[in-house]
């Protein structure tokens, strides 16, 4: 059971790392936000967007992380 556990934690910490690096930063568009034109169609449909998608998935990964690390780490297993 530990083993498979184990295992697991391994892939989501490899699909965390690829999932972080693939996001786009922050200041990505500080040209615009300079200028003051920040509305544009991807600021409108920000939920829908790669990079939206992308955070919601990382999020349920990072949650995952913790309840992984912790059950393996206990004495539950």
């Amino acid at each position: 059971m530990k083993t498979a556990l184990t295992i697991i934690f391994i892939i989501v910490c490899i699909a965390l790392i690829f999932l972080i690096l693939s996001q786009e930063g922050k200041d990505n568009n500080i040209s615009n936000t300079l200028s003051g034109s920040t509305d544009s169609y991807w600021s409108k449909n920000k939920g829908r967007s790669r990079d939206a998608v992308l955070a919601k998935i990382t999020a349920v990964l990072v949650v995952l992380f913790f309840i992984l690390a912790i059950v393996i780490s206990s004495k539950w297993v």
